[in-house]
């Protein structure tokens, strides 16, 4: 039995965590909230006091935290991973940050002689809890391979983008295009309703047309045409719009640093900036479509 060490007990590594312990895997979690460990050990995960406690005796160590200095500091300060954890021990970042961070946490893991691999998810809690999740993993062949199967425990779709650091890269540009696409999505409804368009009526054309996007068909920022959405919920659940602020954010400072011209990009993160200023950064993303209705910039 493959021993697990887990650390980030959030609304995304506790149901990952879960899944691996349905999986068979012998996990050990640890987070640095009260809270999130009673859920764990109410979801039968062992949870340790230190994160270095749940280091010992691991063959894998998964971390999911918020940014990219969580993760380099989890990993590369005195206290950190790579000083605690045993040769042979396979490191699997599942946190969405910046590129650069990845690069160099992934960097220094193998100068130590580590497999590790940057494995950020698509999916959002809902695909967390159903094991459904999309991994977008950066790494060697061999990292890759190894990780796999931890992998395949938590999500269905395992894609490796490349080298280390592309599963971030992918992540950021995949959620980039995302919240570019709500908007549109937002705006044609908005514009529906002024031209006296029912909603169900333009949903029909769209999405059987060329205006079709899953932010349309699966995701549908309107209430009424897909039942799923967080829509029929009053925005409530689903895809924080803090969340996707963080990643419109790292999807401009990957352009700046790579001197790309993103200005829709650009313009969606500013427009979602102004929607968490306006208090809404715990409802859902496409909760924006209220704002697009009162006359946002």
């Amino acid at each position: 039995m493959t021993r697990i060490g887990f650390i980030g007990l959030g609304n995304m590594g506790l149901p990952m965590a879960a899944n691996l312990v349905k999986a068979g895997y012998q996990v050990k979690g640890f987070d640095l909230s009260p809270s999130a460990l009673q859920a764990a050990n109410e979801a039968s995960i062992a949870t340790t006091n230190s994160a270095v406690e749940t280091l010992e005796e691991a063959e894998v160590v998964i971390t999911m935290l918020p940014a990219g200095h969580h993760v380099r500091a989890v990993y590369t300060d005195e206290e950190g991973i790579l000083n605690h954890v045993t040769k042979g021990v396979l490191l699997i970042d599942c946190s969405t940050i910046d590129v650069s961070s990845a690069r160099d946490v992934v960097s220094a893991a193998s100068a130590r002689g580590f497999d590790m691999v940057d494995a950020p998810v698509s999916g959002g809690v809902g695909g967390a809890q159903a094991g459904t999740l999309t991994f977008m993993v950066g790494g060697t062949d061999e990292a890759f391979e190894r990780a796999q199967p931890i992998l395949e425990a938590m999500g269905k779709n395992i894609i490796h983008a490349g080298g280390a650091g592309n599963g971030q890269a992918a992540k950021i540009c995949n959620n980039m295009l995302l919240g570019i696409s709500m908007i549109g999505t937002c705006e044609a409804f908005v514009l529906g309703e002024k031209l006296g368009l029912d909603h169900q009526k333009l949903f029909d054309i769209a999405s059987t047309a060329s205006g079709q996007c899953w932010s349309l068909t699966s995701y549908c920022p309107v209430p009424g045409p897909v039942e799923t959405s967080p829509a029929n919920r009053d925005y409530v659940g689903g895809f924080a719009a803090a969340l996707m602020l963080k990643d419109l954010k790292l999807s401009q400072e990957a352009a700046r640093d790579s001197g790309v011209a993103t200005p829709l990009g650009q313009h969606a993160a500013s427009l979602y900036e102004e929607f968490n200023e306006a208090g809404q950064s715990d409802t859902d993303f496409s909760g924006i479509i209220n704002f697009i209705r009162n006359g946002a910039n």
